[in-house]
């Protein structure tokens, strides 16, 4: 595997290092010993998949609260997204910002999403599923979320809104530990 930090500290994309001959290649698309070595949380308590119809899709952002906070690997595995990760670590020097990359099935790439970021993407092409591997169970009582819009974050969508749940649309404007609002 092929580690590549990303512009938020502790944020990784991961690359296949293929084993090539005339059949087609092999890979390792993660390894618990190598990722404690880059110092990402190596438990997968659950995976989940994520399938969208059409391109415009956008999901999240979501993360969960502490004490049930979750690192997550997340692939394209069919189609295509534009992935965003945000860092909502209060006494990170990134705090609030965003680290954006396309995940494209075809690249077979990953994003390691640590602790305390919020996560989402819009899809850029229809059929397109994601697969995610978490480092702990989802727990309903801890799950939050970040409005795909919301000002603080200055996110620009790379497609027009094809399709949004009505629980991302109405998340609420993000507020930091101190409970004042951003803006």
């Amino acid at each position: 595997m092929i580690f590549t930090e990303a512009t938020l500290k502790g944020a990784f994309l991961l690359a296949l290092e293929r084993q090539q001959d005339e059949r087609g290649f092999f890979a390792r698309a993660w390894c618990e010993r190598e990722a404690a070595a880059h110092g990402l949380n190596p438990r997968v308590a659950q995976c989940n998949i994520s399938f969208n119809l059409h391109a415009g899709t956008i999901r999240g952002f979501h993360y969960q609260a502490p004490p049930h906070e979750e690192a997550r690997l997340v692939r394209c595995t069919t189609g295509a997204v534009h992935d965003v990760i945000v860092d909502l670590r209060p006494d990170s020097p990134t705090f609030l910002r965003h680290s954006e990359v396309v995940l494209r099935a075809a690249d077979r790439t990953a994003v390691y999403v640590p602790e305390s970021f919020a996560h989402g993407f819009q899809t850029l092409e229809d059929d397109t599923e994601v697969f995610y591997q978490m480092s702990a169970a989802y727990v309903p009582e801890s799950a939050r979320g970040i409005r795909w819009n919301d000002p603080a974050l200055d996110i620009r969508w790379p497609l027009p809104i094809a399709c949004i749940s009505e629980r991302d649309r109405s998340f609420p404007d993000f507020r930091p530990p101190s409970g004042r609002p951003l803006r």
